[in-house]
């Protein structure tokens, strides 16, 4: 094999924006939807980062049917001067990275999400084109680039007469970076909604002229209404709990609600308006002061004995709700990455930990009532997890816990050769499908687990509890990875864990069940990718000649459009033999699956909370709101606001 030739004609240096366009996963994470709603964030926190300074009131975001975006607010605007490079300010900040006014506290921002400089100029290489128009010292600004940046328009000012100021902002994704180029405006709206609830009396605006959506937000209360908003129908021990206040030039909210029959833990946090959805070094401080308060309460009012361990962190924060707000100046902030999702500011830990601990301790003790119902809750926690350790334990032994009559290992039909990277795991509705999926499958990297009935409702279920349940620990040992805490996503047997079901009301309940284990207790698997759903066809349509399949009523009508046929329904996969399985669900080179990720964590977890848990009420407005009745029968009606466990 001939040497590559390497020297200096080889060293390329990229002009420009050129880098973006070359590297954009570096500056937005990712070019799917994820990275496109990144481009509207970064105009949209400029907005917001006025609002912070206390310059804008009103921020307006309108969805265009070209597939472009404009956010427009009533700040100071942009200043339009000529900056010392001899270019107009707005187009050194639009077409050269690291430049902005964010860098220090001497600048035009004190406290701000931005801190590289790079977010207008990132969204400008990654657009087909972008407008900018701002009005501020009685002139109005308008200038246009194209093609990633590349072509500059001349700019035009005028004069005008009204006192109106700010920046608006239009701009239009590149479809040959990104591949899909279409906003979603549930995305939008939640996270517009919720950067009204982070900075009160703030007014934002959004419409969508695709639709003719429109709503606008606007909060009084500020993340007491967050919080309120993330808790309604649930039963709690206590009315919302807030804190403010600032502490070594960091101001701080904290708002929070233990909820009272719930399980899980539901914390978020916002740095300068960002939401930090890896968390960071203030959330770690608010959980060690949480944890300090608590545990220094126990033992003083002798719930805790000396020979007694501390209650650790879990235990406290079980049906624990908390909006973490804060506020940094530019002199200490530090985000992890350009994307902003963990703070790295060493000050934020100690400055939380203290903080928390002095504010719930207060509270701990004026309200000593609520104080010992919680740390009764506490303590009860304490005691599941132990027993959820056991029988975390337990699974890991599976092979010798069980008995013959529950053999779980003997359930799972394994692959031939160990290979991770390439094995695959179809999880079968029943043994009639498991059978078929058996004889079908291609025994070297695909392995079938059939499960009888449906999984427990994860949501409704305690840990412990979870793992007494047979098909529960079949999934567990059959993945490999462990579960919840003790969850590692290199230990996974397999990269691709397929759910394959009946293309029926049942398979579609089955699959949300396990969606929903998923979600809760191995959440990494859908983060990184691993998990996926199976679509086998509905209709086989036989001719004289040959056979072709249908997946939908449209297909089908394609296919049997003035022909002489004859159509076979599958009521389920058990109906298929093995050689139509593996030829429309199993076989890699003619299958369709559909990968399941998660765009918004946040959004995905009230959701499934709101559909999967025990409340009804939510359940029946968020039918009532968002499903159509026109082909519901009552019955069917009846089960949805049941939950779905209708067998």
């Amino acid at each position: 094999m001939a040497k590559q030739s390497y020297t200096e004609k080889d060293i390329q240096v990229l002009e420009g924006l050129e880098a973006v366009r070359k590297r954009p996963g570096m500056y937005i994470g990712s070019t799917d939807s994820r990275g496109l709603h990144h481009l509207l964030w970064e105009i949209v926190d400029n907005s917001i980062d006025e609002a912070l300074a206390g310059e804008a009131n009103v921020i307006q975001v309108t969805i265009h049917k070209d597939y472009s975006a404009t956010v427009t607010d009533n700040g100071r605007g942009i200043p339009i001067g000529r900056h010392k490079s001899g270019r107009p300010t707005p187009e050194v900040v639009f077409c050269t990275l690291h430049a902005g006014g964010k860098f220090d506290a001497s600048g035009g921002y004190k406290v701000s999400g931005g801190l590289h400089g790079v977010g207008s100029a990132v969204v400008n290489a990654l657009s087909s084109k972008v407008e900018v128009r701002i009005r501020r010292d009685g002139k109005e600004f308008y200038q246009k680039y194209e093609k990633g940046g590349s072509v500059i328009r001349t700019p035009k000012v005028i004069n005008y007469s009204g006192n109106r100021t700010g920046t608006e902002i239009t701009f239009k994704p590149d479809p040959a970076i990104f591949s899909t180029t279409r906003f979603d405006y549930n995305t939008i709206r939640e996270r517009l909604k919720e950067s009204a609830f982070l900075i009160k009396g703030l007014k934002i605006k959004l419409d969508d002229e695709r639709n003719g959506k429109s709503e606008t937000f606007q909060f009084k209360n500020g993340i007491i209404e967050f919080l309120e908003d993330k808790t309604k129908g649930r039963k709690s021990f206590h009315e919302p709990l807030f804190f403010e206040g600032t502490k070594d030039g960091i101001s701080i909210e904290v708002a929070m609600q233990f909820g009272a029959d719930s399980y899980g833990e539901d914390v978020v946090s916002f740095v300068n308006n960002i939401n930090t959805k890896d968390g960071g070094t203030h959330e770690t401080g608010f959980r060690a002061g949480l944890t300090r308060a608590f545990n220094d309460y126990a033992r003083m009012k002798e719930f805790l004995k000396d020979r007694d361990p501390n209650l650790e962190g879990s235990d406290i924060r079980e049906g624990l709700t908390a909006i973490i707000n804060i506020r940094i100046p530019e002199t200490i902030l530090q985000f992890e990455g350009q994307t902003k999702n963990k703070l790295g500011t060493p000050e934020a830990k100690n400055v939380l930990e203290s903080f928390v601990n002095e504010r719930v301790g207060f509270f701990l003790a004026e309200k000593g009532e609520i104080a010992n119902k919680l740390i009764d809750k506490m303590i009860r926690a304490a005691a599941a997890r132990e027993a959820a350790r056991k029988a975390r334990a337990d699974a890991r032994k599976v092979k010798k816990i069980v008995s013959k009559k529950t053999n779980l290992t003997g359930k799972l039909v394994p692959t031939q050769k160990k290979n991770p990277d390439k094995n695959e795991l179809f999880i079968v509705e029943g043994d009639s499908a498991g059978g078929s999926a058996k004889q079908g499958r291609d025994s070297t990297f695909q392995a079938i687990l059939p499960l009888r009935g449906k999984v427990l409702n994860a949501e409704r279920t305690k840990p412990e509890d979870l793992l007494k349940n047979e098909e529960i620990l079949s999934l567990v040992h059959s993945i490999g990875a462990g579960f919840g805490q003790d969850f590692n996503i290199s230990k996974s047997n397999y990269k691709k864990i397929i759910i394959m079901t009946d293309a029926d009301d049942d398979g579609a309940h089955i699959q949300i069940l396990l969606l929903t284990f998923f979600f809760r207790y191995m959440t990494e698997l859908i983060e990184e990718g691993y998990v996926y759903i199976a679509q086998p066809p509905l209709y086989k349509v036989t001719t004289r000649k040959d056979y072709q399949y249908a997946w939908n009523d449209d297909e089908l009508r394609e296919l049997t459009a003035g022909k002489n046929v004859m159509i076979q329904r599958y009521k389920g996969l058990g109906e298929m033999n093995y050689e139509q399985l593996w030829e429309t669900t199993m076989n890699p080179e003619t299958r369709t699956l559909i990968q399941v990720k998660i765009e918004d964590f946040d959004y995905a977890d009230e959701k499934i909370e709101i559909l999967m848990g025990d409340q009804v009420e939510p359940r029946r407005n968020w039918i009532e709101n968002n499903v159509s009745f026109e082909n519901v029968d009552n019955f069917t009606l009846e089960k949805a606001e049941a939950g779905g466990d209708y067998e």
